[in-house]
């Protein structure tokens, strides 16, 4: 295998490689939740291989940025694939493209590069991908830890360091895991809505900008979703606190004036109801 910064060789096949991901994400509060990702990843013996994890939550509870988070605890370079219905095996492992010079050119996915590299791949939404898709998975979920192509003719086996986790939405637009595919993605680590104290933490740390009282009365708003197991969630909560800003600046709303039609304009006029009292909304 010969390496230059973009291209890798293999099997006299040379694959074009992707670029790792690089976000402005930390993870902020629920240590405990790191600590188990980061167990399902380590190696404690030359026998002994990672798992591939699966975050589990709503939409919006940070499960792309816990694994973010982590695998850069780790050092290592991130590369995200998005998953959706339309994802093919092709797409997931290598594609071949047609360069300028009229010739095909192999481009290795983000999860392929991962692996050649010995970086952290996430599976963003992984329950959104046919059996199909996940079928060119598989053996690289278990101990054998090498994909196929039949596109490029090669097998790839993964670096020592390489590891892998899906998120997965618990929504309803989604495929069922096969289960040769659910025994693969263990163990399930899942993330639920943060207490306040978190909830105000994250806020803080994504809103430094914003004024302390937009940020209480916004976690505040969160809470008391939460206890009606309302749907609303912390990046909700973050794109409320951005907008009220915004209002406030361009229209010198009052601050519960300004939070009460941001809430109204990006959850609908139903999550009003779980706004404190205050003044009514300016039409």
């Amino acid at each position: 295998m010969s390496k230059s910064v973009n291209t890798v060789e293999i099997e006299g096949i040379t694959l074009h490689l992707s670029h790792p991901d690089e976000l402005p994400l930390r993870w902020v509060g629920q240590r405990d939740l790191m600590c188990q990702l980061l167990a399902a990843w380590m190696v404690i013996h030359d026998k002994d291989y990672p798992l591939n994890p699966r975050l589990l939550g709503k939409p919006g509870v940070g499960k792309t940025t816990l694994a973010y988070a982590t695998a850069k605890e780790l050092k290592r370079d991130v590369y995200i694939f998005q998953a959706t219905m339309d994802t093919r095996p092709e797409d997931l492992l290598v594609t071949p493209v047609v360069s300028s010079h009229q010739e095909i050119k192999y481009v290795a996915s983000s999860i392929v590069t991962a692996m050649i590299r010995g970086g952290v791949v996430i599976l963003d939404e992984g329950n959104r991908m046919s059996e199909k898709s996940w079928a060119s998975l598989a053996p690289l979920l278990d101990n054998r830890r090498y994909i196929e192509s039949i596109v490029a003719g090669v097998k790839i086996t993964a670096h020592k360091d390489f590891r892998f986790c899906a998120t997965m939405n618990d929504d309803a637009s989604t495929f069922e895991l096969p289960e040769y595919i659910h025994s693969r993605l263990q163990p399930q680590i899942f993330i639920d809505f943060p207490e306040r104290d978190d909830e105000l933490l994250i806020l803080k740390e994504n809103l430094p900008f914003m004024e302390k009282d937009i940020l209480t009365y916004v976690v505040d708003f969160l809470q008391r979703a939460h206890m009606k197991d309302e749907r609303y969630t912390v990046r909700d909560g973050i794109n409320i606190g951005r907008y009220a800003g915004k209002i406030i600046k361009a229209q010198k709303f009052t601050l519960e004036n300004a939070l009460k039609n941001a809430v109204k304009q990006i959850l609908g006029e139903e999550a009003l109801n779980y706004l404190s009292s205050g003044p009514k909304l300016v039409k």
